[in-house]
This record gives structure tokens, C-alpha cells and sequence, in this order.
């Protein structure tokens, strides 16, 4: 088997690289003024940057705390307990984590909840568990404070979250844990210290599950959830920082697309009123809950994906499918055998629904399900390879998903879908991310060769774009292998961010995978 591979120097090179971009990526108290500053808001110079701390935390304890640390910089930051009634909040800021985390970078200052868990990966790759273990305990911090692992710590993201990730991190964090276990003398079912620590991990987790098992993430008729965000109106970030070279915003440009183009993918009326040009409500609900799924912006769901909050998402499913599976273990783990029993069972009845309603048979490919139309969307996407991710297809299923890997493989990896629309989660582009997946679902059902070659390809594509950029980026054009691709990017931001915190995560998986 011939697999197409970086050299051995071009890969230490990088390695190198991610190891100093820790460094730079770590946000904590001690650096708070570097963690407040935030690009995607209006901010004037002479204005101090605010940072607003839970109510359940002791303001003047945390302030205290931070002069002793913070000298002089304490004189640019201002402290607020955040407000009861969060969409109150006219001036945004940064919500205040007690430990360190990692952020992926450039103008994504703050700790986000899906790129977490692939930075998390990295960081156990690179022997960096104490940070790693900070980063799951400030997820968690985040369900204990807020009810949910937020988009990221900013107060104009407290109303949505991100693809739950949660368990897989904390059993990943609790596997290294366990090898570092030393001996000692213990009572018959006393738990060890890593397990006291899962224990501890057993509330945050039922509460997060919990926000994706109830109303309005629960679609009670087909058992399944899908993504709903609570808040109101436009985005903050996206009114201030997704301006065109004409100074247009986003919204401004969803509206002219409206305006000049005819599609029956949903029906627009229910989003945009032609006579007043303006958006709806419920268009708002729909962007929103489109940015709490982490794939903003896709035409996956309709264009601008704003009838997301009318489908049952493969992805999100299957995660929470994981997360039940993980659950199970965890408790299984701990000795509590009956609760575990109640996970699986939990486990088992979310994969029949996902094969009823989202597996097609016709196409050999698994699609997001319309439950308000009762169909499935025939849009090839690369969340297809998440049940094989999480091993809840069938042999014959994984097998159908695999003779369809020509859709999606390119010279540089796996497409995020096989459509052209101007977006940067469609074609022609590649995410870390899904690539990771992707390799790990064929790996899991035997087909070896195909994952290696993808994470070859994926590997290649960044190296040499390393070699002439000396960065690690967001995403790339995986047709061309590029990293050059804002033109391609018609909505939303254009820009691709150098970190990038997810990208190095997946790097360095891919290299343990292929034992480099």
C-alpha cells in the first residue's frame, strides 16, 4: 500500500510549530487582558475591555484575585457580574473561565465548544494533559454556570452552544489519567483519584444532555433533536464583523439573494417578506441555530441553512448517540452497572431512530431528516461518515457509505459536500475536523487502506501549504489544496484564521494514526 506522505523533516517542522502554538493559544486569568480583546465587536481605544463573571462566583474574591496578578493591565479590564436577563446585555464581553484553556486563534479569541475536543486530542497527543484536563473542566464550569458547553465564552453567545463533544474528551482526558495512576492502598470499591475526577464529571454531563433532550432541541414525533438557539434578532458578531469590501453584512447580503433569486428548497416567505425587504424572526432563529451547529455557512440545510430548525441532523444525533454509549461506559467504569444498563438502552433506541429516519437506503448515504415535510435531504454532505464514527451503522451500511467515498475524496482530503455554493462549510473546501472523522469511521469498519490514504492526502495538503506560509489554518480548498480561498467565500466571513487550534489537534491525530 502506497500512501502519499510529508518527509520526516517538513513533519517535525510542523510538529514544532503546534508545540509553540500552545503557548500562544492559551488564554488565563493571568493573561486577561490578552483573553478580553475581541476583534468581531465595536470597541473604542480609550474603552476598558469587559469581562463578566457568573453569579454564582464572588465578584470581589475574582477581583482581588486578579490585581495581585494583573498589576496595570487590571486598569483596562472592568469586572461585571453577568445580568439574570442575558439578551439585556447591550455591551458585550468575555466570560470569565477560572483555569487556562486554548483558543483556536486569530479572530476566534475565546474558548469554543466542538473545537475543544480536537484541540484536546492534540494537546494529549503533544503530553500536554494538565492542559487538556483544564480545558474539560472549563466546559464544564460552563454547564454548571450557564446550563450548557457554550459557542465560546462571549456574553453575545450565551443562547446557543456547539456539536456536544463533551464525554468523548472526558474519557480521552480520563484514559491518560489512568496511566498515570500510582499505586495505593484502597478500600474495596474506593474510587482512585482520575475517577473521582470522572465522577465529577457524571451532573455536568446529565445537565448538558439534558439541553439537547427536552423542548426546543427535542423533536418529540420522531425522538430525535436538532439544533435550536434561544436568542432574538441578528447575531451581534456577524452585524459588526461580516462586512463585505462595500461595508455590507451579512444579513444585507441574505437579503439580496432573496431578492434575486428563485428555489423551492424551503419555502422563503416564512424567513424574508418580499414587500418590506426584510428578514423574519424566525430567519433569525434559524441563522442562529445554523451557528450553534458549527457549520456556519452551509447551504446543507437550504440556503444559508436558515431551515435548520426544521431537521434532525446526522451529526448531532450521532453525537449524542456517543454521548450515551460514553455515559454507559463512564458509569460502568465507576460500578454502577444499572445505571449504565440505562444508557445503553438510551444508546440503542437514538441508533434505530437515526436508521430509520436518517439512513437511505436508495443512496447508501445518511442525510438530515425534514421532520415538518417527512423527508429526507438528498444532500451529499460529509457528516455521512459520522455513524461509522460512532459504529452505529450496520456492516452493509458502512460498506454502501464507503462505495460512495469517490463523492467526497479530493487530492487534499474529504470535501465537506459535494455543492458549489459560495459557502465555506460546501465545496470545494476541507475541515480538519471532518477529515478526522471520516478517517476514524473507515478505519472502524475495516477499510485501512482508504483512511490512511485520506490522512495522507489531508497531512500533504497541509504540510506544503506549512512549507510556504510557515501556518496552520482554518480550512482549505482540498480540489487545489490551498489555503487561499477567500474569494471562493461569497457569505459570511472570507477570511481563513492561522492557529488554528482544531487543525493542529487533527494534525497530530493523523500522524498517530499513521505512526509518523
Amino acid at each position: 500500500m502506497t500512501i502519499q506522505l510529508p518527509n520526516a523533516t517538513d513533519i517535525n517542522k510542523v510538529k514544532t510549530y503546534i508545540k509553540h502554538t500552545w503557548k500562544t493559544l492559551t488564554r488565563s486569568p493571568k493573561d486577561l487582558l490578552a483573553a478580553a480583546r475581541d476583534p468581531k465587536i465595536e470597541h473604542k481605544s480609550a474603552q476598558r475591555w469587559l469581562v463578566y463573571v457568573s453569579p454564582q462566583e464572588d465578584l470581589d474574591r475574582i477581583k482581588i484575585s486578579l490585581q495581585q496578578i494583573l498589576a496595570e493591565a487590571c486598569q483596562q479590564i472592568e469586572l461585571r457580574v453577568l445580568p439574570a436577563e442575558v439578551e439585556s446585555i447591550e455591551e458585550h464581553g468575555l466570560l470569565y473561565l477560572p483555569h487556562p484553556y486554548v483558543v483556536p486563534g486569530g479572530r476566534f479569541n475565546e474558548m469554543y465548544g466542538w473545537d475543544s475536543y480536537f484541540i484536546i486530542l492534540g494537546l494529549l497527543q503533544d503530553r500536554e494533559l494538565q492542559l487538556a484536563q483544564n480545558m474539560v473542566d472549563q466546559l464544564a464550569y460552563e454547564i454548571e454556570h450557564y446550563g450548557m458547553i457554550l459557542n465560546a465564552n462571549r456574553t453575545y453567545l450565551l443562547t446557543r452552544s456547539q456539536p456536544p463533544i463533551f464525554t468523548p474528551a472526558i474519557l480521552k482526558v480520563y484514559e491518560q489519567l489512568k496511566d498515570l495512576r500510582q499505586p495505593q492502598i484502597s478500600r474495596p470499591h474506593e474510587h482512585t483519584q482520575d475517577q473521582q475526577w470522572l465522577q465529577s464529571m457524571l451532573p455536568t454531563i446529565e445537565t448538558y444532555y439534558y439541553y439537547w433532550n427536552v423542548p426546543p432541541h427535542l423533536n418529540q414525533a420522531t425522538g430525535l433533536s436538532h439544533y435550536a438557539a434561544l436568542g432574538h434578532g441578528p447575531a451581534p458578531e456577524v452585524v459588526v464583523s461580516e462586512l463585505d469590501e462595500q461595508g455590507r453584512t451579512h444579513y444585507d447580503r441574505v437579503k439580496e439573494y432573496y431578492r434575486d433569486f428563485q428555489f423551492d428548497d424551503y419555502d422563503v416567505n416564512l424567513y424574508y417578506d418580499r414587500q418590506t425587504d426584510e428578514l423574519s424572526e424566525l430567519f433569525y432563529q434559524g441563522d442562529r441555530s445554523m451557528r450553534e451547529s458549527g457549520f456556519d455557512i452551509t447551504n446543507r440545510f437550504g440556503p444559508f441553512s436558515i431551515d435548520i430548525i426544521h431537521y434532525a441532523p446526522v451529526c448531532l444525533n450521532v453525537l449524542l448517540v456517543q454521548m450515551e454509549k460514553d455515559t454507559a461506559k463512564i458509569n460502568e467504569i465507576l460500578g454502577y452497572e444499572g445505571i449504565a444498563t440505562q444508557w445503553r438502552d438510551r444508546a440503542s433506541l437514538r441508533q434505530e431512530r437515526i436508521n430509520q429516519f436518517l439512513w437511505d437506503e436508495e443512496a447508501g448515504l445518511y442525510f438530515d431528516y425534514n421532520f415538518r415535510t417527512g423527508k429526507r435531504r438528498q444532500y451529499e454532505y460529509a457528516t455521512t461518515f459520522y455513524p461509522l464514527w460512532a459504529g452505529i451503522a450496520s456492516e452493509e451500511q458502512g460498506q454502501r457509505v464507503w462505495q460512495n467515498l469517490a463523492k467526497f475524496e479530493q487530492p487534499g482530503g474529504i470535501l465537506t459536500s459535494t455543492h458549489v455554493s459560495g459557502n465555506q462549510w460546501d465545496a470545494p473546501f476541507g475541515w480538519a475536523p471532518l477529515n478526522l472523522i471520516a478517517v476514524e469511521g473507515l478505519l472502524r469498519y475495516g477499510y485501512e487502506e482508504d483512511a490512511k490514504r485520506i490522512a495522507g492526502k489531508f497531512l500533504t495538503m497541509v504540510v506544503q501549504e506549512f512549507n510556504q506560509t510557515g501556518t496552520l489554518v482554518e480550512k482549505y480548498d482540498v480540489c487545489t489544496c490551498s489555503a487561499n480561498v477567500s474569494e471562493e467565500i461569497l457569505f459570511g466571513y472570507s477570511s481563513n484564521e492561522i492557529g488554528f487550534g482544531w487543525t493542529n489537534g487533527v494534525v497530530l491525530e493523523l500522524l498517530r494514526i499513521l505512526e509518523l
